[in-house]
């Protein structure tokens, strides 16, 4: 039988052996417990990404914004009387089959049609009897005195409105003489149903993909109209997009693979504005309608990289 002192020292050595193994054990809980801590933390942020990841790629309108700050083109319509004629042409007469829409307006290049007053451009759509057509109206572009490929093109503007009536902001290849449409390619900025005076619309047209078949988004203003007030129509344009902007809102980008025929904007461009009445896409006027009716253009202005 072991004596009393040599039964202490074995009790304490057990004491000390039982605590070092239940410390030993506790750390290794407390190392578990973090090590779950991390995974589960770990794991909640792939958990987070892959819902970012899964909602990237379930919208369309994931977009890359281009900063275009080189001014190359400030038309402020600071002069009365006839459009700077060293910048804009006028188209005139009804085109072929209405402009090949079936419009029913007549363009002039009559004061009474396009004039500038007061830093502003104003397009008058008139009903009257002129030339075998019922309404006048006018259309202006840049072809051959102005051109561009790539940047951010701009215009601020006011819109008419009423059934029937059909402003637009948009572009046209510069080839387009030895490339007629739809090859040359068509950027349109904006086009607006005067009937819908909340909805504007962006599109691109080109071989395969023209009229009614255009790659297009509707842009819709909320708690407002674009008959009561200016706002800016804009694109930013480089070798692979191009970007639609309402007011600096970014609300559709257009690339090569949007599309289902060739990409032809990768060139030269001219700028055209006008204010169509009637004719496929918005239909003819009605006794609403009324006459005259104006878009009023407050600036253009193209910006380069």
């Amino acid at each position: 039988m072991a004596d009393p002192i040599s039964f202490l020292i074995i009790f304490i050595s057990t004491r000390s052996n039982r605590n070092t193994s239940q410390l030993k054990k506790r750390m290794m809980n407390k190392r578990y417990e973090h090590k779950n801590a991390a995974w589960s933390f770990t794991a909640k942020c792939m958990a987070i990404l892959a819902i970012w990841a899964f909602a990237g790629c379930e919208t369309d309108d994931t977009q890359t914004v281009a900063t275009f700050t080189n001014l190359i083109l400030d038309e402020n319509f600071d002069t009365d009387g006839a459009p700077n004629d060293a910048l804009w042409s006028f188209d005139i007469g009804n085109g072929i089959d209405g402009w090949g829409n079936q419009e029913l307006q007549y363009y002039t290049d009559r004061t009474e049609n396009v004039t500038v007053q007061n830093g502003v451009l104003l397009i008058t759509a008139q009903q009257e009897d002129f030339e075998g057509s019922q309404y006048t109206s006018g259309r202006l572009l840049t072809k051959d005195k102005f051109e561009e490929e790539y940047g951010r093109f701009e215009a601020r503007m006011r819109l008419p409105y009423g059934q029937g009536i059909w402003p637009a902001f948009w572009m046209l290849g510069a080839d387009i003489d030895d490339n007629p449409w739809p090859g040359a390619g068509e950027i349109d900025i904006m086009e607006y149903r005067g009937q819908e005076p909340t909805v504007l619309i962006g599109s691109v047209h080109g071989p395969g993909y023209s009229g009614g078949e255009a790659v297009s988004k509707e842009y819709t203003l909320e708690n407002d109209r674009f008959d009561t007030g200016f706002h800016v129509f804009g694109i930013e344009w480089g070798p692979n997009y191009i970007n639609y902007y309402v007011d600096d809102v970014l609300y559709n980008q257009i690339t090569p693979e949007d599309v289902p025929g060739q990409w032809v904007f990768n060139k030269p461009f001219y700028i055209l504005v006008n204010l169509a009445v009637g004719g496929t896409f918005v239909g003819p006027p009605n006794a609403q309608t009324e006459f005259p009716q104006t878009l009023i253009v407050d600036y253009v202005r193209v910006y380069k990289q």
